[in-house]
Formats: C-alpha cells, structure tokens, sequence
C-alpha cells in the first residue's frame, strides 16, 4: 500500500490520489503514481489556470477541439508562417541559474522546430533581485544575473539562433526567486506544419535525439512548489543542456519531417517520455505501446520510474508510417543521434509502459492528459492594496535637481544599458536580424524567402500590475503592441508567460485573474490573439511572492522591412514631436522607476490606459513610417519623457533642444512632466522639417495629438519648460553613466 506521505511529496492530494485508485480501479505502481504526479501537476496539467486561461478566446478554441500546439502559428503571407512562443524555467534557474537558463533555450527551441519551422531569433524576459551594495543578498542576486546570462549566450551561440531582444528587470521582490522566461521564433510553410497528434494504428513510435539520464527528474513538480531552504538539494532536478546535440537534432527533424513519413512528433520537455507519449497518443485519440528498454541511456541501473520521468534535453518521439521507419531513424543516425523504434501505436486507447517482458504501467493515455482535476479557487484582494494605492506621488516633493535625478534613473539597472548583456549575445548568425538589441524598441528581422519582415519584443511591468493586476495586464500588451508598431510592424498576435505566487493563496489567485482578464480585453481591443504561452506559478520563497509579473512577446509584421525604424536622433536639424493619446491627470508617477528610485516607493496607481485611444496611436504612428515622414520612433515608458529623450540622444550620439510649456501637460509637475510614465506616447522625429505639416494632419485625422517639442542637433539634452532650463546634459556624459552602470557593478561584483 502507498503510503500518504509519498503521494504528498509528490505533489499529488489524498482526494486526486483516490480519484487515480478510481480509474485504474486498483493501487497504481511507483512507476505510474510518478507519471500521474508529473502530469496532474500545475506546471504540466494547468489545473489550477485552465479556468482562467479560457478568456482567451484562440486558447478556448483550441482547448475545446483539442487542438492545442507545443506553439502558435501567424501567417506572414500567402506561403510562409511564424511560429513562436514563450516559456518560464524560473525554478530551475534559482538554483542552477547557468543550466537553468540554458535549458530554458534550449527546450523553446525545441517547441518550434517541432512544428517543422525553423528557428530564427531568441528573446527573453529576465527579471532578478537588486545588485547594488555589498549584501550577502546583493551578491547572490549578482551569481544568478551572470550565471543565467552566460547559459543563455552560451546555448544560442552554440546552437547558431541569433538572441535578438529581450528586457532585464531589477527589484527585491525577485531576489531568491528569479524569473527566467525564454521566447523562440521560426519560420514554417504553411503547407507543412508538423503535428503532435499520433495516427495510424500499429505505426512506429521513435525516440530520436540524445540518451537519457538521471537529470531532470520531477522538474516539473519542482516548478509546482515555492523555493524554500532546501531548494538547493533540488540541484539533480536541473536538466543538463548541450546545444550541439541540438543543432544536429534542428536538423536532423527538419529533414526528417521534409520527407512526409513522420506523422506525428513531439518534444520530450516537461515530463519527459510520460508527456510525449500521453499527450500525442491522447490527441489522436489512441494508445501507444512503449518498451524502455529499447530506450539508449547514459547511465546504467535506471528504473522505469526514472526513465518515464527523467527530462534529458535534446530528445524527441517521433511517429512515422508503417514500413518508413528505417528510413527516418537513417536521417538522424546520419546526424550522429540515437533513432529507435521503441514501440507502437495502439487502439483502445491504453498508454502501456514495457520493461521488456515486465509491464511497468497501464494507465488510459487521457486520464493523464485531459483527466487531470480542475480546480476554481478562491479570490481575494490582497490586504496590502488600499494602503499602496491610497498613496498621491504629486504630494511627495520635487527634487532639487532634476539632471541629478536624471542620471540617477539612467545609472539604475533597470533603466541602466544592457551592453554587459547583450555583448555576450550573438545577434547576427544567421544575417537575418536588421535591427537587433538596442537599436530599436523591438527587434526587426527579414524573412528569407518573403518580402516581408518581423518585429518581436517581450515586455511586462511587474510593479504595475502589483498595484493593479488588471490595469498592468492591459499595459503589457498595449506597451508590446507599441513597441513593435514603433519599427512600423502591425502588431499581430501574442505569446505570454504569466509568473505568478502560490495560486492556492487567494490573493495571488486574485492577482492572477485580474491580470489575465487585463490581457485578455487589450489582446482583443488590438487584434492580438494569444496564440501560445506558459503559466509558471509559485514563485516565492519564505521572504514572499514576487510582483504579480505576466510578461507578453509580441509578434508584428513589416510589409516591407526596408521601411523598418529605429530609435535613434540621426540627422542634425531634424524636428523632434511627441505623439500622445494619453489623458493622465497624473502623469503616469504612480508605479514609475522614478518613484522607486527617488522617493523609495514602489505606491500609488499605476498610469492610466485607453485601448481606443492607444489604437489610434498605433494607426497613426504606422500610416506616418510608412509614408516615410517618421525618421525615428522610442516608446515613452521606464523613466518617462527625459529617459526617452536621453535614450534616442545616446543611441544616434546627438542632443536635442526641447522647449515645453506647463498647459501642455495639465500643468503637473516638472517630474511628472519628465519622468511620469504616462501611456499611450511615443517620442519621434520627423524625416524633414517639410514633413510637420503632413505628420500634424495625419495626427489630427487619426484623433491623436502631435506636439512640436524641439529639434535634433548639437551635443547636449537640453529640456526647457516655460523658459527655465531643467535639463541640460552632455550625450556622452550621459552615456557613460548609462553603459556604465551593470558594467561596473558585475566587474567589481558590487559596491
């Protein structure tokens, strides 16, 4: 008899334990209470966000036809499609940040090409404990800061799929608790997307790729627990990564699937053998017969319950048509990789799990898949929010310098140049990325064999939606949108990770439905279905959750990506305008990197958002950089107006002269007015001083406002307001405060 105290370690409750007795009608083996385990755990089984997710009306759908990818397709034109999407390995990370994060590339890389696309760019979402000062705290937060960066360099480079994007945050809420969330795209014909469904009963089931070991085991249960102080023996659970083997494995699939015997293929990620074998024999409604010992291992003495569960990298199953299996298996022997027939698909729809002659497991394939409980948990508002949002920052005093203020923002890590980052990154192999890291708000590549281009971003604000889930959720995919519109992409369709607390908290619950229900209204207002994603959920540690942090990748499409535009000042002479819809009584102080930085708030509500109004921005910003009138566009966001000025200074090595007016802004403040994150802005400059005319009528049809605010020229920022000068910066000053900071803070290993 199992005792309770197994089941319970494992994840699994007494009332899903009893339900697992009901479907077997007997005791499950070891071997079989570990696959349920893995499989009804939140991190696989979704059975706590299911409910939630069903907002999103392309996930209902798909959920509802049984449809669901390992990641969502767009169409780019009337050939070719993109596939992509994102995925959290936070657990893993904290513990192990180099492999964790190197896993975390490695397994969304396997999600497209599984597809039969062909991965083209990686992006990622990092956010991590605060790395100033000489704390035992700050220290540690600085070992995973470096560790997973250099796994995430270390994969792509080796793998040769350019890191073309992404954000890094700082604060205290992620320390001990990093967030690592891995995005991946690729390009597929449409023609010829690959399934995970198994079909045809008695075809050949392949295990293809690397051999498996002991690595990895009940990770996916790890990532349905909070870190606490034993996270550390938690280390055998990390997944160890070798993107050389994946590069084979790219392109040993890819030919594979070109040959059209594969019917069916899916990663082994998550849950290993026990998640590719249930979920493509569950989708295609049949069963499957498995012998493991058939199955090449790097370790010897492995158990059926370590082999079902492990989650070496780099492995696939793949099922081809019956009498085609040598064929296949030669394509990726001929790649150096382990290809073996390992059993077959089956009727009744029984998953059975052999160990040679020994009958390991007998489970009903669906029973782990689409049986998994559902569960509807309790909301409530957390009891810290009336205090945070009663808080007025236009009460709080105004700084006695704003350039010190200003310097002080662009020095803060968030705020701070990624250069430490991105340098390690190679963003070229491939010599499809026209605009990457840095030069634009989101990154732009060509499509090789299409006229058309892309534009990917990831973007979220964990404070924001701290103050106001519902609020912030609706900003991370209004600001996504208006990145990528900023190249002059069409904003298209969404991917998410939503990093969350302990959902079985109320509060946390809470926090993760009032956000969703936030992304789930703007993705509709703009047209951006999500079309794939990740829910990571227990990300906390003894100290506390971190900020409710549900982060978007955003895919847009360039009708022609020699139209692309960047963000930097590049022309002497050139009138600089901010385009806004925004109507902010506020300024947007609430929840701002200023506020933090400053005044050591992180209070108030976060800035307003008008979906209309942020529609017509969007409209109005595209017509005018197709109609070649806009020279450079930067998204008003961390910092607000002055960080933005700064930014487009730095990055074109020009100043720029500003003259304002109080009645221009609702006569708030000078912080609100240069450091307010107010929404719905995007700082541009024109390509002629012959196109203000044209810009401010186009502005005027579209319903927006275009305000002349200076002119590109010289070498200094220089902001005046109603004849006082508040600003006045020299470019390269600021530069090196801005590329200095994450720099100086990694070599001296704090300060």
């Amino acid at each position: 008899m199992i005792a309770p105290e197994t089941y319970r370690e494992m994840g699994l409750n007494d009332l899903e334990y009893q339900q697992i007795e009901g479907i077997l009608g007997r005791e499950p083996t070891g071997t079989e209470l570990g696959m349920f385990a893995v499989m009804w755990s939140e991190h696989c089984g979704y059975k706590f966000s299911r409910p939630i997710l069903a907002l999103f009306k392309t996930y209902r759908k798909a959920q509802e036809e049984g449809s669901l990818e390992n990641a969502g397709v767009v169409p780019l034109d009337d050939r070719l499609g993109i596939v992509f999407k994102m995925e959290s390995h936070n657990h893993p990370s904290a513990v192990e940040p180099f492999q964790g994060a190197a896993t975390g590339v490695g397994g969304i890389l396997r999600d497209i090409f599984t597809m039969g696309a062909r991965p083209i760019a990686n992006l990622n979402s990092l956010r991590f404990g605060t790395i100033t000062g000489k704390s035992r705290e700050a220290s540690r937060n600085r070992f995973l800061f470096e560790g997973v960066v250099e796994g995430i360099a270390h994969y792509g480079n080796c793998v040769g799929v350019p890191t073309v994007g992404g954000e890094v945050v700082f604060s205290h809420c992620y320390s001990g608790n990093p967030l690592v969330n891995a995005m991946a795209v690729g390009v597929v014909d449409m023609g010829s997307i690959a399934s995970a469904r198994a079909e045809g009963v008695g075809n050949p089931v392949l295990y293809v790729g690397s051999a498996t070991g002991r690595d990895g085991i009940h990770v996916a249960t790890f990532a349905s627990v909070e870190l606490g102080p034993d996270s550390e023996s938690r280390r055998p659970n990390v997944q160890m990564g070798d993107p050389f083997m994946e590069k084979l494995l790219i392109e040993a699939t890819l030919e594979a699937l070109a040959t059209g015997d594969v019917v069916g293929i899916q990663d082994m990620g998550a849950a290993g053998l026990t998640c590719s074998t249930s979920e493509t024999a569950s989708k295609g409604g049949l069963g499957m017969t498995v012998d493991i010992s058939k199955v090449p291992r790097r370790e010897t003495g492995m158990t059926p319950y370590e082999v079902m569960l492990s989650e070496s990298q780099e492995r696939m199953l793949a099922v081809c048509r019956k009498g085609t299996e040598e064929r296949v298996a030669g394509v990726f022997r001929k790649w150096g990789l382990n290809a073996v027939v390992v059993g077959h698909v089956t009727d009744g729809g029984l998953l059975r799990i052999f160990d040679g002659d020994t009958l390991a497991a007998e489970i009903p394939a669906d029973a782990l898949t689409d049986r998994c409980p559902t569960y509807h948990l309790e909301t409530r508002d957390p009891e810290y929010l009336a205090r945070v949002q009663a808080v007025d920052p236009l009460l709080l005093p105004e700084p006695t310098s704003y350039s010190e203020v200003l310097m002080q923002l662009l020095a803060s890590p968030t705020i701070a140049s990624k250069v430490w980052v991105t340098d390690q990154y190679d963003s070229m192999v491939q010599t499809q990325t026209v605009l990457g890291c840095g030069a634009a708000d989101a990154a732009v590549l060509r499509v090789r064999g299409s006229a058309k281009g892309i534009a990917v971003k990831t973007d979220g604000n964990g404070r924001y939606c701290m103050l106001d889930p519902y609020v912030g959720g609706k900003i991370a995919v209004a600001e996504s949108a208006r990145n990528v519109a900023c190249t002059g992409a069409r904003p298209a369709a969404v991917t998410d990770c939503l990093n969350f607390g302990n959902p079985e908290k109320p509060d946390v619950f809470w926090q993760f439905r009032r956000a969703v229900e936030g992304i789930a209204e703007a993705t509709e207002a703009f047209d951006t279905p999500v079309v794939s994603g990740n829910v990571s959920f227990y990300n906390e540690t003894p100290e506390g959750a971190i900020f409710p942090t549900p982060v978007i990748g955003m895919l847009g499409i360039l009708d022609d990506v020699t139209k692309c535009c960047g963000m930097a000042f590049a022309e002497e002479g050139r009138p600089v305008f901010l385009l806004r819809a925004d109507n902010d009584a506020t300024g947007g102080l609430g929840g701002s990197e200023y506020l933090a930085v400053v005044h050591k708030l992180e209070a108030g509500r976060p800035p307003s958002i008008d979906l209309e109004a942020e529609k017509r921005l969007q409209a109005c910003l595209l017509a005018a950089i197709r109609s070649s009138l806009v020279a450079s566009a930067h998204d008003c966001s961390d910092g607000g107006l002055a960080v933005t000025l700064a930014e487009s200074c730095m990055a074109g090595g020009l100043g720029v002269s500003v003259l304002m007016r109080y009645d221009q802004f609702g006569q708030l403040p000078p912080s609100a007015v240069l450091f307010g994150e107010a929404q719905s802005r995007v700082l541009v400059s024109l390509s002629s001083e012959r196109a203000m005319g044209q810009f401010e009528k186009m502005a005027e049809q579209f319903g927006v406002t275009a305000q002349w605010i200076g002119t590109v020229g010289g070498d200094r920022l220089r902001v005046t307001i109603d004849g006082q000068l508040l600003l006045d910066e020299a470019v390269e000053e600021m530069k090196a405060k801005h590329e200095g900071s994450i720099t100086s803070l990694m070599t001296a290993k704090g300060a």
